[in-house]
């Protein structure tokens, strides 16, 4: 079954502020939570409306969703990045649903998902084109094998803090002339964790996480450009707590090519041509990105003269057939000539060969001539 839209699982249009969309979600979610309502599909709808909300809560991911929408992958598709983010992954907007939020402090045991990770890779002109598959190592914390990521030494474990109680705040009271007033801060002592750890864990020093090298298989469909970006989802950091991973952000740079230059799926190049070549007509090979294809050139042939060769440009990247390359024409002018080839354009010269005419028929050296008779 096909995905719906996410503007329309949400009920906004594609215009909606984030704050519109959040409101849309926070909706939802209390109407269709597994703990508030008992049909038999309201789980399925607050997964759905969770999901839509990850995308269109985040200005980078809601940007890609917009331009490539569910075409790509799911575990390999596009989507933006911003960091490590609570998107209502069910856990903290949820609590100040059903709470009221508005100065609750939020679990810091609760699930987080993991950060996000950025990784930029860079293509060849070709590889853009026609896409690749291969493999990236990257750097990431994964959860502490020794402790399983609770960060306390294996056969011990972690304690509440006796100073915050668990809740990783402090209150502190403060008289004004205005009465009491409770200030908040994080709590000093457990670092706003609600935990201590008498005795760490050697291995990862009781913060529950190691850095390691991971190697991630990418596939880079064909057509993708300069700046767009893969989202390769579950593949960021490790989430906290129990919480989701992050998603990792392959961003693509195209290194420039010698002869073709590229705008969106089409591609541009200059031919150089002779000048016999341009007077007199000429069929030519000439490189596409697919390979030789013949051109005809007509004679009279004139400089800047552009010619378009129909789907020999770059594969959209999400499937829509392929752009066109557009060929300027450039004729050479030479610059050393032997005697024998001065002769020659000399006695061309002599028979009528400045006679230069437009596309038109009408002689260009006669209007040079009138733009300069005395009235």
């Amino acid at each position: 079954m096909s995905k719906r839209d996410y503007y329309e699982v949400l009920g906004v249009d594609k215009g909606a502020s984030k704050e519109e969309i959040k409101k849309a979600y926070r909706k939802l979610a209390r109407k269709y939570h597994p703990d508030v309502n008992k049909e038999a599909n309201a789980a399925d709808k607050f997964k759905e409306a969770k999901e839509a909300y990850e995308v269109l809560g985040n200005e980078q991911k809601r940007a890609q969703y917009d331009q490539f929408g569910h075409a790509g992958p799911q575990n390999q598709g596009f989507g933006g990045f911003g960091g490590s983010q609570d998107f209502g992954g069910g856990f903290g907007d949820i609590f100040d649903m059903f709470f009221g939020g508005g100065g609750r402090s939020r679990d810091p045991n609760a699930p987080q998902q993991g950060a996000d990770l950025q990784y930029t890779m860079v293509l060849d002109f070709e590889e853009a084109i026609f896409g690749k598959e291969t493999d990236i190592t990257i750097p990431k914390e994964e959860t502490c094998d020794t402790c399983s990521g609770s960060g306390a030494k294996p056969g011990t474990k972690a304690k509440t803090c006796s100073h915050c109680g668990g809740s990783g705040q402090l209150n502190m009271e403060q008289n004004t002339p205005f009465g009491k007033v409770v200030n908040r801060r994080v709590c000093n002592y457990c670092s706003g964790s609600g935990k201590i750890i008498p005795d760490k864990c050697n291995t990862c020093g009781g913060t529950g996480k190691v850095k390691k090298r991971k190697t991630i298989h990418i596939t880079i469909p064909a057509g993708i450009d300069e700046g767009q970006q893969i989202r390769v989802s579950g593949k960021g950091e490790s989430g906290v707590n129990g919480g989701p991973p992050g998603d990792l952000f392959v961003v693509v740079q195209v290194k420039p090519h010698d002869f073709f230059q590229r705008e969106g799926d089409h591609i541009f190049c200059e031919l150089p041509l002779t000048f016999a070549q341009a007077a007199l007509g000429d069929e030519i090979e000439v490189p596409t990105v697919h390979g030789k294809v013949k051109l005809k050139i007509p004679a009279g042939t004139q400089t800047g003269k552009t010619f378009r060769m129909k789907g020999k440009g770059a594969p959209n990247v999400r499937g829509y057939g392929h752009g066109d390359q557009h060929i300027k024409v450039k004729v050479m002018t030479p610059t050393k000539l032997s005697e024998r080839q001065k002769e020659l354009l000399r006695e061309f010269n002599e028979i009528g060969g400045h006679d230069a005419t437009d596309e038109q028929g009408s002689s260009l050296f006669d209007r040079f001539k009138k733009a300069f008779k005395s009235e």
